[in-house]
């Protein structure tokens, strides 16, 4: 009895190590679908290119509560015209 209890446990240790390993950013492309019920953080593309097209990280959750990250193109600051 105490062994399955091990095992089961160790199952579900390796079941929730798999889930965070399934949380690799996607890229997205124009019109393709996301479904985000909420925003956990955005990390803005890189200042150092400013008035270029750098990459952003976004962190979010979608409706049935799994954690996902997609990569998007966005422009950089451009605060010094």
């Amino acid at each position: 009895m105490k062994r399955s209890i091990a095992l089961l446990a160790l199952s579900a240790t390796l079941a929730s190590f798999g889930a965070l390993a399934d949380t690799t950013a996607s890229t997205y492309e124009y019109g393709m679908p996301l479904d985000i019920a909420k925003v956990i953080s955005i990390t803005p593309a890189s200042n150092d290119a400013d008035c270029q097209v750098g990459t952003a990280h976004m962190v979010y959750v979608d409706h049935q509560g799994q954690t996902r990250e997609v990569d998007y193109r966005q422009m950089g600051n451009c605060s010094q015209l």
